[in-house]
């Protein structure tokens, strides 16, 4: 396994769980001393990672909303309130980055989500073939494509 800051070979393997919320990071042995992991009392993942972030955030920011302050945020790890995520905006990217190795999702996406998407995109397509075929006075194939789209809209009826 790698290192997530770094990218050597992992030695060290940490887990933390903050009410509930579980936080797993993976360092090398250079990576985990100069973060100081060796103070067990000393150490937590979340300020470990924002002591990286490239706009690191004031430890006197504090959210609008609720109070909740950029200290608190480095100590457990964790949001206060929705409006947390715009407070704390410029520091959030380092901070995913270097603990899920980039900023945009890119895992599973739910089976239906993808199908409601292939359908959508089948339906585009088959109308610009439709508008297409009727510039190009192309009635049979026009009519072919309308048959097509009512056939695919019947079978789908959220994409009517």
């Amino acid at each position: 396994m790698k290192c997530d800051v770094c990218e050597s070979e992992a030695t060290v393997f940490l887990t933390q769980i903050i009410n509930g919320q579980m936080t797993t990071v993976n360092l090398c042995d250079t990576c985990s001393k100069a973060k100081g992991v060796t103070d067990e009392t000393g150490f937590g993942l979340a300020e470990a990672f924002l002591s990286q972030a490239p706009a690191p955030i004031s430890a006197e920011t504090a959210c609008p909303e609720c109070g909740f302050t950029a200290a608190q945020l480095k100590k457990i790890g964790r949001m206060g309130c929705p409006e947390c995520y715009h407070t704390f905006r410029d520091g959030l990217d380092g901070l995913l980055k270097s603990m899920h190795k980039g900023t945009r999702h890119v895992g599973k996406v739910p089976h239906q989500i993808v199908t409601q998407n292939a359908i959508a995109g089948n339906l585009g397509l088959l109308r610009e073939e439709l508008a297409s075929a009727v510039r190009d006075e192309r009635y049979e194939d026009a009519a072919r494509l309308k048959s097509e789209i009512e056939s695919l809209q019947s079978s789908h009826p959220s994409h009517a």
